[in-house]
């Protein structure tokens, strides 16, 4: 695939820091309790809510082609 426009790669890029980047590590290294794995789950929810508001503001630039392409 060919990066058309920047917003396109970046839409790509971080499509594949969703699909692709295991966080569980990280859940292991910090959640030690039920209270540190609430807050550590939590903000996995948060940074994934980001991204994917990320992801949102792109859609409309993609090109008219690509199967997540959104008319704004």
């Amino acid at each position: 695939m060919r990066a058309k426009t920047i917003p396109h790669a970046e839409y790509e890029i971080l499509m594949y820091i969703m699909q692709q980047i295991d966080i569980s590590p990280i859940m292991r290294e910090m959640g030690h309790d039920k209270h540190s794995i609430k807050r550590v789950e939590s903000a996995a929810d948060g940074v994934a809510e980001l991204i994917g508001n990320m992801m949102d503001r792109r859609r409309h630039k993609l090109p008219e082609t690509h199967v997540d392409y959104k008319v704004k």
